[in-house]
């Protein structure tokens, strides 16, 4: 696409983003909802809304050229990613879930679910390109001096009695195999030596006759085979079959366009340079022409207000300290005599201090009775004022002031300004002439104070002289006094023990690689955990059945609470802090899969934590200190870094047998102390993995886990899904002779990583190389599936059970309940329907 056409994207995008600030920024505070389906309407909507503009913003700021433009566009993209992270949080906190189903709103606003998909910013991993190369191949270069880990080589060698028969058995067939088709491949050649030997004597046809059967025979399988490709277009214009793949994707139009989109992003890079060269450049010209006018214009404007100040007040003024602005605040465009109001002013308030702490005293004890009053009123009347007050306000934002300002930059630099000329998308050297006029301006005023002060004090000194007076010494030592005692205060805070001081990063990295603590995550995206959206969520929770969460919900959330928080370091300082995910789901559900799609999604370093891949590594007490210490250290450094803890449950479990050589209660208590010093600085995330989290105790668990995400079995779906994706991305073909929906159908139970591996066994290369003579059928997928045991309701319904009891379960069944005895009506938070459960208790015990 052009210029013009992300530009016109830009516009839109603003536009809608300036009718959300109107609501989120009105003119008078909003009563609170009471209702909480409202509440959850009004949030449900501007999250969509929000989604939909960061969309735009982030097709924008990665194809967009102009250097100056990308940084407002940065702006606002981060904003935006801020607020649908809070506004996630915000639904969260009011449904007692984590996974929210928005199909009524989507159907209002006419979308579908592919139209709200949060997509992962390209900049992530294209802004630390040459960065992420570099670790890549310092990583590679240890890899290779450790060599192949005995792990693996163990791992190849076991082998089951019963697989080994197996293996035997295949051999002996194909064997036998070969000896049957030579067999009949010398029968054939004989019978057909004989048929030609019969037909050599025989007469031959009649040219014509001959002819008329040719033709005959040539219509009708050229007539079939047209018949055959219309009905095959048919069903391509109607999106009943897949369209054909080109035999060569170079020349499509994807490829086109992906190669355009490459084009832009190195034009970015050229202009890029050439913008930081210009602002270098241009502050030194800017310095060197009007650098000396500056500083006599700024001279003359300080010494007149000397001047100015010794008529209207009778003696020199105090010169503004650094702290303050220095000579800035005095061209604030006010008089000498306010200036000097304003000086005397300070002292009058260090006298003043005494008498407001004496009015406070007062102040409070008048509003404790007051308070005492009204309570007292409130108790005979019903507590009136405090109905007023209930129900749901929206918390303060602190990403909206920022998407305002970067609106407001944009409606007063781009939104109107003409760019007919600058067809390339260059940097405008007018906006950098006007940023670095200013920068210029601080470090001349930076110089004058320092003369101008020497100069004020020259001035007073030669006035003491004459009156002998020394108050202005006194003044002075006094308030260096003050800043003496100001410069202690931030030494208060104690610094961690540093265990290996001298060694350096680099060192760091390489023994936790040498150790196998830091590994390479293998190149997977989150595109490739593949599930469709849950079109039921709503109508099953409206009967008050709490639905399954699909693959395509726990994509989202991974999103939100892993990738984008991690991926920008301006969301993670101010978004709600995320400081741990739990990936609880049965086996070959996709929870390793996500963990390395987080890291490679966002350039981060990948720490095994796993107590299978701990032990035996840095044994007693000094050992567990000095490792928390390597890892946190390196992942401070190196952040963005995840720390992943396989079978996690183990850590929490009561009775762990005596045989588990792995010990995985080593890190139960210093993982949670740890998780504690991560601040909003720190872009670190601990992931964890659980089979059986109900094997663990529940408080622990959720203690050290602060977000929980259930990755259920996949629904029919994601199942139809999920088959074809697997057998195109295989070398397989879709076609009519396949029948997707009775495989996905007959395959309810059975997991992705199932699927995946009854794909790999069918589609080896030999077969892969028969699909144009013999095609794809369903059944052969049946018996590769028959040798896995499936998830079985009893295992599903345990971890529902399990999600139940988990702290925001309890708060949702809770909430549920509330609302069920309200009547349905919704209201508050559930504090009515707390009160009528114990009315209901005082009853059963009457009884």
């Amino acid at each position: 696409m052009s210029h013009s056409t992300y530009n016109k994207q830009w516009t839109e995008a603003q536009s809608a983003l300036m009718d959300l600030l109107v609501q989120e920024m009105p003119a008078e505070p909003p009563k609170p909802e009471r209702d909480r389906l409202a509440a959850f309407q009004l949030l449900a909507t501007m999250y969509i809304k929000y989604i939909q503009i960061f969309r735009r913003l982030e097709m924008c700021y990665d194809q967009i050229v102009h250097p100056q433009k990308r940084r407002v566009l940065r702006h606002v993209l981060d904003g935006t990613m801020g607020r649908i992270l809070e506004l996630k949080h915000e639904m969260v906190n009011l449904e007692f879930s984590e996974y929210h189903y928005f199909d009524d709103v989507l159907s209002d606003l006419k979308l579908t679910p592919n139209d709200v998909e949060i997509p992962i910013p390209k900049y992530f991993i294209n802004e630390r390109n040459e960065a992420l190369k570099e670790r890549e191949k310092l990583l590679g270069q240890i890899l290779t001096k450790v060599g192949p880990q005995d792990k693996d080589l163990k791992e190849e060698v076991k082998m089951s009695f019963e697989e080994a028969i197996r293996l035997v058995q295949i051999h002996e067939r194909a064997r036998q195999g070969r000896l049957r088709a030579k067999f009949m491949r010398e029968i054939r050649r004989q019978e057909e030596i004989e048929r030609q030997a019969q037909t050599r004597g025989a007469p031959t046809l009649d040219p014509d006759v001959a002819a008329t059967r040719i033709q005959k025979v040539w219509k009708g399988f050229f007539q079939r085979r047209k018949t055959r490709k219309e009905r095959e277009e048919e069903m391509i214009f109607i999106g009943m079959a897949p369209p054909p793949q080109p035999p060569s994707m170079k020349n499509t139009p994807q490829a086109l366009a992906v190669k355009t989109e490459q084009q832009r992003r190195l034009t970015q890079k050229m202009h890029e340079n050439e913008y930081q060269q210009a602002l270098v450049t241009m502050k030194d010209k800017i310095r060197e022409t009007e650098g000396p006018d500056m500083k006599e214009t700024m001279m003359d404007q300080i010494r007149q207000w000397f001047i100015e100040c010794r008529d209207a007040t009778g003696k020199f003024p105090e010169y503004p300290d650094e702290d303050d602005g220095g000579s800035a605040t005095i061209f604030k465009q006010k008089d000498p005599a306010e200036v000097e109001a304003e000086l005397a002013g300070k002292e009058d308030g260090k006298k003043g201090k005494k008498e407001k702490k004496g009015k406070k005293k007062k102040d409070k004890k008048d509003k404790k009775d007051k308070k005492g009053k009204k309570g007292k009123k409130g108790k005979g009347k019903g507590g009136d004022d405090e109905e007023e007050e209930e129900g749901w306000k929206m918390a303060p934002s602190n990403f909206v002031p920022s998407v305002n300002d970067g609106t407001e930059s944009f409606k007063g630099v781009w939104q109107t300004r003409n760019e007919s000329e600058n067809f390339p998308q260059k940097h405008d050297s007018e906006l950098i002439k006007e940023e670095k006029r200013k920068e210029v301006e601080t470090e001349v005023r930076v110089q004058v104070d320092e003369l101008m002060r020497t100069e004020l004090k020259n001035l007073k000194a030669a006035v003491d002289r004459e009156k002998g007076g020394k108050k202005g010494k006194k003044k002075s030592g006094k308030k260096k006094k003050k800043k003496k005692k100001s410069g202690k205060k931030g030494k208060k805070k104690k610094k961690e023990k540093d265990l290996t001081p001298d060694r350096t990063i680099e060192s760091l990295y390489e023994e936790l690689v040498m150790q196998g603590v830091i590994v390479r995550s293998p190149q997977i995206r989150l595109a490739d955990f593949e599930g469709e959206y849950s079109y039921l969520g709503t109508t099953l929770r409206q009967a008050n059945i709490e639905p399954m969460p699909s693959l395509s919900d726990v994509r989202r959330l991974v999103t939100e609470f892993g990738i984008l928080p991690l991926g920008s370091p301006a969301v993670h300082e101010q978004a709600p802090l995320t400081k741990s995910i739990l990936l609880s789901g049965p086996r070959g559900t996709g929870k390793k899969m996500l963990v390395h799609a987080i890291c490679n999604e966002t350039g981060a370093n990948l720490f095994d934590l796993s107590p299978a891949n701990l032990a035996g590594k840095y044994p007693g007490k000094d050992g567990l200190k000095m490792l928390m210490h390597l890892i946190f250290k390196v992942g401070r450094a190196l952040q963005p870094s995840v720390f992943y803890i396989g079978d996690c449950e183990k850590m929490f479990k009561k009775k762990i047998p005596k045989t588990d050589p792995t010990d995985p209660k080593r890190l139960k208590k210093e993982l949670p102390k740890a998780l504690k010093t991560i601040k909003s600085d720190d872009r670190l995330l601990l992931v964890g993995t659980s089979r059986c989290p109900f094997d663990a105790e529940m408080k622990p668990l959720t203690g050290c886990y602060q977000r929980l995400i259930l990755i259920p079995r996949p629904d029919y779906a994601s199942r139809h899904l999920l088959w074809r994706r697997l057998t195109i991305k295989n070398g397989g073909a879709i076609t009519n002779s396949l029948d997707v929906s009775s495989l996905a159908k007959v395959t309810d139970g059975y997991t992705p990583g199932h699927m995946h591996t009854a794909i790999t066994q069918v589609l080896t290369d030999r077969r892969i190389q028969q699909l144009s003579k013999r095609p794809l059928t369903a059944v052969e997928f049946i018996a590769p599936l028959a040798r896995i045991d499936p998830i079985y309701k009893e295992e599903e319904e345990s971890f529902k059970a399990w999600y139940a009891k988990t702290p925001l379960g309890k708060k949702r069944a809770k909430a549920a309940q509330g609302d069920d005895d309200d009547g349905g009506g919704g209201k508050g938070k559930g504090k009515k329907g707390k009160k009528g459960k114990k009315g209901k208790k005082g009853k059963k015990k009457k009884k």
